[in-house]
């Protein structure tokens, strides 16, 4: 009797599991990432190419984690009014310098934008302020003005990412 009863609990659940992911698909993958990121947070669907590129890079996979966050809020078909596209909105320049064929791949594009940050974490002595303004407003313009340039979106940048860094390194 109980047998019976589980089996009937499985084939149900089962049932019910295929029929929601059959309608996801369905609907596209849009749908379908937007249901799996409610389901297990935010960028667990990207964690394992995170986790690589900071393996690769020597990065803080916080640190990627973060500035994701900021520049497309986990969304990997982001497109900024200026052009910078998927995850780390990575321009069309730098997603070629950096080897990204297809910069809406997360894999691709978080490999691309992690070399590119560790790149000028190089460039500028490891300053992660530096770094990170020259990633927002580029490299030329933290030269130009040999600190974080006077641009308030790349102050505003700078803020955030290093808020979710810090609330990404205390959840672990």
């Amino acid at each position: 009797m109980k047998t019976d009863r589980r089996r009937f609990i499985l084939l149900t659940s089962m049932f019910f599991v295929l029929c929601t992911f059959t309608f996801l698909v369905l609907k596209g993958p849009k749908t379908l990432n937007k249901y799996f990121t409610y389901m297990v947070g935010e960028s667990s669907a990207y964690d394992s190419h995170i986790l690589i590129a900071s393996n690769n890079y020597g990065l803080d996979p916080h640190l990627i984690k973060a500035v994701i966050k900021v520049e497309s809020r986990f969304d990997h078909e982001a497109v900024s009014p200026r052009g910078a596209m998927g995850l780390m909105q990575l321009m069309p320049g730098t997603a070629s310098d950096m080897g990204v064929v297809n910069p809406y791949d997360p894999r691709e594009n978080i490999e691309g934008g992690t070399r590119y940050l560790r790149m000028l974490l190089d460039r500028f002595d490891n300053d992660l302020s530096l770094a990170l303004a020259a990633y927002n407003a580029g490299p030329t313009n933290v030269l130009r003005y040999g600190c974080v340039p006077p641009f308030q979106e790349t102050r505003n940048f700078l803020k955030r990412v290093m808020k979710y860094y810090e609330e990404y390194q205390k959840e672990s």
